[in-house]
């Protein structure tokens, strides 16, 4: 049995089995539409969430399973005390499969040790979150047909922002990808990304907190926003949520064929003026992320429809 708790779970092999899976699925969705009946996918999400939850759903329900769980802590046994570690003794007895999000990091890895099913981490807290970037990296091969040899750019809150630390884990395994990390001083990556990931792999990365700057030199661009929920006080986030905002006018400096990513929700860090260039491509990744569960669903429940 296999769980998917952090990206570096899965072999480079394994994530392009994953992809290709996906972009099967994406050409051919009717093949698949079956290949769930009578499974089950429990979602137990301690936190709140739209898409990542409902297209978990969607995902499921596209491939004949069925859907049970909550979507937040207040309406589960936790407000009564249980721990995850005996939710998911429980949820085993209902379900084939589970993802789990949760505020605090390494909520899903103690589940995976106590679980009877499949767990899949939909994100902890400021940790990891390897489906969305599963999707991610969907988005990007699909629409520029490779996933090394380009320069990444990832701008907003690099400290707590899960999708840019899974992103970074997952792209430095592929050759020659190069990243500009965007940010305020005080919301830079981690500590140990720095150094465990990105130094220890000589992997070429420039800091700053200069967008327009290095706008032109990107292929990709992956916008976060500044999140109010992982800051202890509202006057830090006042102060650092519209660090940077993504409009018309700066996207003139970008290049034709640079696509802009964004893991949603946005509040103000993209303008609406960039949502009808043809390289803002966040809208379509949301319908990615269904295909990537997908696969993902049936590559940990080791299923597979006829050719």
């Amino acid at each position: 049995m296999k769980h998917l708790i952090s990206p570096l779970d899965l072999s480079v092999e394994e994530l392009d089995s994953i992809l290709s899976l996906a972009q099967d699925i994406m050409d051919d969705p009717d093949k698949y539409s079956h290949v769930c009946d009578g499974k089950k996918l429990a979602t137990l999400f301690y936190e709140p969430s739209t898409r990542t939850r409902l297209s978990f759903e969607a995902a499921m329900l596209n491939l004949g399973g069925k859907v049970l769980g909550f979507s937040s802590a207040d309406s589960s046994s936790a407000t009564k005390g249980e721990s995850v570690a005996d939710t998911i003794r429980v949820i085993s007895s209902f379900a084939d499969i589970c993802a789990m999000r949760h505020p605090k990091e390494g909520a899903p890895t103690v589940a995976a040790l106590h679980s009877g099913i499949p767990v899949i981490n939909a994100g902890d807290g400021g940790h990891n979150h390897p489906t969305q970037t599963l999707t991610d990296l969907l988005t990007i091969k699909t629409l520029t047909g490779h996933l090394d040899n380009m320069t990444v750019g990832m701008c907003g809150d690099l400290k707590f922002g899960r999708t840019v630390h899974s992103l970074i884990n997952a792209m430095v395994r592929y050759p020659n990808v190069r990243f500009i990390l965007i940010s305020p001083d005080e919301l830079k990556i981690p500590d140990y990304l720095r150094k465990e990931v990105l130094d220890e792999k000589n992997i070429d990365y420039i800091e700053t907190n200069n967008l327009e700057k290095y706008l032109p030199e990107l292929d990709i661009l992956y916008m976060t926003r500044v999140q109010k929920e992982r800051f202890f006080n509202e006057e830090d986030y006042i102060r650092l949520k519209d660090s940077f905002i993504l409009d018309a006018e700066k996207m003139k400096l970008a290049k034709k064929d640079m696509y802009v990513l964004h893991p949603l929700p946005r509040v103000n860090e993209i303008s609406t003026d960039v949502d009808n260039d043809e390289r803002a491509v966040y809208f379509k990744q949301v319908q990615f992320g269904v295909y990537a569960r997908m696969a993902l669903i049936m590559t940990l429940l080791n299923l597979s429809v006829d050719k």
